[in-house]
């Protein structure tokens, strides 16, 4: 089964949909099959009253892109997913995936998906911002990871966990 999360986009203050969030729903739509199974993950009350594709799952906490990994990780972890695709925008896509391959610990293939865009100037300094500080990000996802059981009921250091 394949898992397809959409991330969403948004600056804080948008009650509306913002355009690349929009973009990105639609590219989702256009390369869903009918076996997946979506998440709307960010503003995704905003995104679900959009989409025209079906059921989805909504995860509405997340806040930002580790957030976000987070999420699709445990969704995958859930659903036993045996794949998962990320879609966000172009520019946003590699450090999206370095933080889901994170918190998935490589369990399954992650591959991203993206509308046509590039980003406005101002967000591609701040995505050049958010690729330096990756490397801390990474460290916080390893450390929740080892306390975080996976499928098997353990956590990365070996540990038996009741849930």
């Amino acid at each position: 089964m394949r898992l397809v999360a959409v991330l969403g986009y948004s600056r804080r203050a948008d009650e509306e949909l913002h355009a690349i969030c929009e973009a990105r729903v639609r590219h989702a739509e256009s390369i869903v099959r009918e076996d997946d199974v979506v998440l709307l993950s960010g503003e995704a009350e905003l995104m679900h009253g959009h989409w025209r594709a079906g059921e989805v799952l909504l995860d509405p906490h997340a806040r930002n892109t580790r957030e976000n990994a987070l999420g699709v990780a445990k969704a995958a972890r859930e659903l036993g997913a045996d794949q998962v695709v990320v879609v966000t925008s172009r520019w946003h896509a590699p450090r999206a995936a370095v933080l889901v391959r994170a918190a998935l610990r490589h369990a399954v293939p992650v591959e991203t998906s993206s509308p046509v865009d590039g980003p406005p100037p101002h967000l591609a300094a701040r995505e050049a911002v958010c690729l330096a500080v990756l490397p801390l990000h990474l460290v916080e996802m390893r450390r929740r990871a080892a306390a975080t059981p996976d499928v098997s009921g353990r956590t990365a250091a070996g540990e038996e966990v009741d849930e």
